[in-house]
């Protein structure tokens, strides 16, 4: 196995060398204790040519529920969940932040959850195993961010330019009352939705588009290519919920939940399907803006990011993928009667 120098390897509990030996719990830390003053995006999203060798690249799939958090990027004031797991990782494995170079996949908004986040950051030692990376950092997370999947990826990957297509949904929940169970996670429309002419309008979405009407200025947009391809729209019913599933190369700021917006006017009937090719014709955000605001974020989650498999395989020399591992109890041993 391929390890960093001695003074930077990693001990048998999968903990670097410069953490105690002996096991650790990471107490979870509250949220007004994270600080992510002193901090930029530019740092953090561009870890081209900083990578100096030996260097360990490491992929992280994160799960969380936005309510509470200011989107995924780092912020100066406010909480996010970039900032919590990069603060997590910084006490983990006593490396800077600016080391790190934690990035994620996708710059989620305020409100927008996420099952299948994916994000990257670098160490100057290797792993022999990640399990107790793993359990250390979930330990150290506050219970509506989890890390699912820690494994060991190769140089050339990165969670944000790597990617292949992201896949979202949004959640409507369509009755008179909204059911509690669903308020945190869908958007309650109390008029009687019209799904089939929300499919039908789905379908225009299909293909590759420039989606300028429908993307928000954001002043952290570098310039973004207007241009992207949109691999599926479904709409599905589940009885009272109906569920917008979309599949594309990638989003302008605000993308889907402006398409949602649009597909809602049709859904109650306010707009005909074949709006959607007109707007996009338009190319213009004030267009849209006639016909459809925006949804709310909390109905939207980040389900899947996709990646090619040749940016996904396991470097030589570096640890197994972790997933968690369950608890077991041992049998008791005291006599039964």
């Amino acid at each position: 196995m391929n390890t960093a120098p001695a003074s930077a390897s990693a001990s048998a509990t999968g903990l670097p060398s410069v953490l105690p030996s002996a096991p650790v719990e990471y107490p979870c830390l509250p949220i007004s204790s994270y600080n992510c003053s002193n901090l930029t995006c530019d740092e953090q999203d561009n870890d081209t040519n900083k990578l100096k060798p030996p260097t360990y690249k490491w992929r992280l799939v994160i799960a969380y529920d936005g309510t509470r958090f200011s989107g995924w990027q780092y912020q100066q004031s406010t909480p996010t969940v970039q900032c919590i797991v990069g603060e997590a990782l910084t006490r983990i494995t006593k490396l800077e932040r600016k080391d790190l170079l934690l990035v994620g996949a996708s710059r989620t908004d305020a409100g927008v959850h996420a099952w299948g986040q994916v994000a990257h950051f670098i160490t100057p030692f290797n792993y022999d195993s990640l399990e107790g990376v793993h359990k250390a950092l979930n330990g150290l997370l506050p219970s509506d961010i989890r890390v699912r999947e820690i494994s060991s990826v190769v140089p050339e990957f990165h969670a944000r330019f790597s990617v292949k297509s992201k896949i979202y949904h949004y959640k409507i929940y369509n009755d008179t009352i909204m059911d509690p169970f669903h308020q945190r996670y869908a958007y309650h429309s109390i008029y009687k939705l019209n799904v089939a002419a929300m499919r039908e309008a789905a379908r225009h979405f299909v293909g590759k588009h420039d989606f300028s009407a429908f993307a928000n200025t954001s002043r952290n947009d570098r310039v973004p290519n207007p241009v992207k391809k949109i691999f599926h729209f479904n709409v599905n019913e589940m009885g009272p919920l109906v569920q917008l599933e979309v599949e594309g190369s990638g989003f302008l700021y605000r993308q889907v939940r402006n398409m949602v917006a649009l597909l809602l006017q049709v859904g109650r009937e306010a707009v005909p399907p074949d709006i959607v090719p007109r707007i996009l014709g338009s190319r213009d955000r004030k267009e849209l803006a006639e016909y459809a605001l925006s949804v709310p974020p909390h109905g939207l989650c980040l389900l899947v990011v996709k990646y090619n498999e040749e940016h996904l395989g396991l470097p030589p020399g570096g640890p197994a993928t972790s997933f968690g591992r369950h608890h077991s109890i041992s049998k008791c041993k005291l006599p039964c009667f």
